[in-house]
């Protein structure tokens, strides 16, 4: 059967076979409530961290486990190793309390302490990092909310860990947003008058998000038709998406707070592939309401539209480059799906035009599609299909040299997306048994999969920071 990417490089007319083929591979099993993160391949130089238990003095017990989140985070980098709390010597709460040598013959590198004190209806998060080598400390920092974002000030804290002994901005105060299918009820037969017609299996389908660690899963929106293309706005209060919820494609923005939801764009055609521009006042999509798919942008203050191609091939999966001042998106143009970029000009009534033509970058392989722009603006995260090759891998792709360099190797995976740093990337995979998602360090040495066991997990995104 051939596979939904290269049913993109064939002409126009198919491009509903292919969109509802892609529809049926996204969505043809279910997602479980919360996301467990398993490492499948570490790095082999870890460093050994020990996260003492924060010291709380309350008569209750706290809603979560701080230490134990912070321990997780470190973990889930890929960089660390945690030391077993049942082999720690000793919980310290302040450094008079630290006997370095103790951590030292543990084999510690490093030591995190933390204490949390309630002030009204606030947590007070102070915490410390200690090089036991050096025998000093690091770092010392607080954190405060209330009760229902312990998780997110834990988060905080592995944040700040992180980035003081590795000097890059750690991901754990983020979200991912990803889509799942639950099927209701399965397929069947009825009669209609002499005639036996197949009944089509029902699904549920839900655009959620969570921590980054994958705990905390929330649902934005669900439907029984199929929900595609979700994207954050950059401050992550806002998502936008593809939803079949009134039979045809519409895009919709949605309020994480409120729920308030807003249509965008609702044309005759396909209407697809929401991205949002980097200050959020613009979104980029793809509308086939001229004929044939193209790029558009839409201002979100005023409403108006600008067509920012042109072209009888199929042109869609835009992304902005980090400065605004470029677009890339797909097209198969050139006899196959490649990866192009247009520079962009601002006018004063809200307006976007085309301030050059369509530049190919991509000219490695058969295929390469959904590409996404790191956040330095130096590289692109993409689907890739090697010349020879039966598969479709997550590739990177220096936008100066060209060099391309694969970073996973299984059968069908697809929608990567950067995390805020640039150190890590999520993408959908397909499993033993069900579609799951897969995330892959940068520089393709540290790989995790979140599996599903009731179904499909597909179309992750990669949020920014979570501010308190």
């Amino acid at each position: 059967m051939m596979n939904s990417y290269e049913r993109i490089s064939t002409a126009t007319t198919k491009l509903a076979a292919w969109f509802a083929l892609v529809t049926f591979v996204i969505f043809a099993q279910f997602a479980r409530a919360e996301l467990v993160l398993e490492v499948t391949q570490g790095n082999d130089k870890l460093v050994t961290v020990a996260v003492s238990p924060f010291s709380w003095s309350g008569k209750t017990v706290l809603p979560e486990d701080m230490a134990a989140i912070v321990d997780n985070d470190l973990k889930l980098s890929g960089l660390f190793t945690a030391l077993e709390r049942k082999n720690m010597l000793s919980f310290p709460g302040k450094e008079s309390e630290v006997y370095y040598r103790d951590w030292k013959v543990l084999g510690a590198s490093y030591l995190v302490t933390g204490k949390v004190e309630k002030q009204g209806e606030n947590y007070h998060v102070h915490y410390q990092l200690f090089d036991v080598v050096r025998q000093r400390s690091m770092l010392s920092g607080q954190v405060k909310g209330n009760g229902t974002q312990m998780r997110a000030l834990a988060h905080h804290v592995s944040d700040a860990v992180y980035e003081k002994i590795t000097g890059i901005k750690g991901d754990f105060s983020t979200r991912l947003l990803y889509i799942t299918a639950e099927m209701v009820k399965p397929a069947s037969e009825k009669r209609e008058g002499k005639k036996t017609v197949k009944v089509p299996p029902v699904y549920n389908y839900q655009l959620k998000y969570a921590d980054a660690d994958g705990k905390r899963v929330r649902t934005v929106f669900r439907s029984r038709e199929p929900i595609l293309s979700p994207s954050w706005s950059p401050d992550g209060r806002h998502v936008a998406y593809v939803s079949f919820e009134s039979g045809r494609s519409s895009i919709f923005m949605q309020e994480l707070a409120t729920g308030k939801r807003k249509q965008l764009a609702a044309y005759k055609g396909l209407n697809s592939s929401p991205a949002w521009s980097p200050d959020g006042k613009k979104i980029a999509f793809m509308l086939s309401k001229g004929g044939s798919p193209d790029i558009y942008v839409m201002d979100l203050d005023s409403g108006k539209l600008s067509q920012l191609t042109s072209h009888y091939s199929i042109d869609t999966e835009p992304d902005w480059m980090p400065d605004g001042r470029g677009i890339i998106f797909t097209s198969n143009r050139g006899g196959s799906a490649q990866i192009y970029q247009i520079d962009v000009a601002y006018k004063s009534d809200g307006s976007v035009v085309a301030s050059s033509k369509p530049k190919r970058l991509t000219f490695e392989g058969r295929f390469n599609a959904r590409a996404k722009v790191f956040p330095d603006g130096k590289s692109l995260a993409l689907v890739h299909k090697g010349r020879q090759a039966a598969d479709f891998n997550i590739a990177i792709q220096d936008l100066d040299t060209g060099r391309l360099r694969l970073l996973t190797s299984s059968t069908l995976e697809d929608s990567p997306s950067v995390a805020p740093g640039g150190r890590r990337l999520i993408y959908s995979a397909q499993g033993k048994q069900h579609g799951e998602l897969g995330i892959v360090s940068a520089d393709g040495r540290v790989k995790y999969r979140l599996p599903s066991a009731a179904g499909d997990i597909r179309e992750p995104v990669w949020g920014p920071a979570v501010n308190l």
